[in-house]
């Protein structure tokens, strides 16, 4: 690993065999994916999964990504052993798979995960970076835990609570133009409602015609007119963390 290249906002193909710099760790009554930055640093940031689990080499890219950076980077399993989706599976299936993997029922494993940077990495600030599943418990954590202090919420909102627009951290919403998971008009009422009710600061970025998952799915080699987008929406994070954090 010593001798592997560190990944850059901009240079990233799409390997789903991509092995990761970091290493596996246990924290507390879960595992997580764990990478630190070459210089020591008191930053750490949560990286939360998609539905395909802690596991999937693009997520652990966006973390060591976020190494390079300066930051340690911590992928918790935050579906605690239990099965992610899969391609493969069944969509007619997927609510009854998602029953037991709310995105906002992770207090005890991200409770878990604070403490382990705190105690273990000495870390002094923390933010958090979610991706669809992952993109809605990344907002749910900016209502919930003040001590997260910038979060960047990609392709990801919570419906379901009466307190989802009252921010309590910076956070930053980006999400595709042609998202059929979610269309553009759930996009605006969620712009609207931030700028009626969030007294902290916040940003909506909407990029044209990108669909579902562009940010981390490491698509730019697949078609190379989207690089720019990815680019731009990578930096648009690292940007964000850099300012609040």
């Amino acid at each position: 690993m010593a001798n592997e290249a560190k990944p850059c906002p901009c240079d990233i193909g799409d390997r789903m065999e991509y092995g990761g710099l970091g290493q596996e760790v246990q924290i507390e009554h879960t595992k997580a994916y764990l990478v630190k930055p070459s210089n020591a640093s008191d930053k750490a940031i949560i990286v939360i999964q998609d539905i395909y689990g802690w596991q999937l080499p693009n997520t652990r890219y966006m973390a060591d990504m976020l190494a390079a950076n300066g930051y340690i980077a911590v992928c918790p399993d935050f579906y605690v052993g239990k099965e992610p989706w899969s391609p493969s599976h069944d969509w007619s299936k997927f609510e009854e798979w998602l029953e037991n993997k709310k995105p906002t029922n992770i207090n005890k494993e991200l409770d878990a995960v604070l403490r382990f940077l705190k105690e273990q990495c000495g870390a002094k600030h923390v933010g958090a970076v979610g991706f669809c599943w992952g993109g809605v418990a990344t907002h749910y954590l900016a209502l919930q835990y003040p001590e997260v202090k910038a979060g960047v919420s990609v392709y990801g909102i919570v419906r379901e609570r009466e307190d989802r627009y009252e921010l309590k951290s910076p956070t930053l919403f980006i999400f595709g133009e042609k998202d059929h998971v979610i269309p553009l008009d759930q996009v605006s009422v969620l712009e609207a409602k931030l700028k009626e009710k969030c007294t902290v600061d916040y940003q909506v970025k909407i990029f044209p015609g990108q669909t579902h998952g562009f940010v981390h799915r490491k698509r730019e080699d697949i078609n190379p007119a989207e690089r720019p987008s990815i680019q731009e929406a990578r930096t648009d994070m690292l940007n964000w963390l850099n300012k609040y954090m």
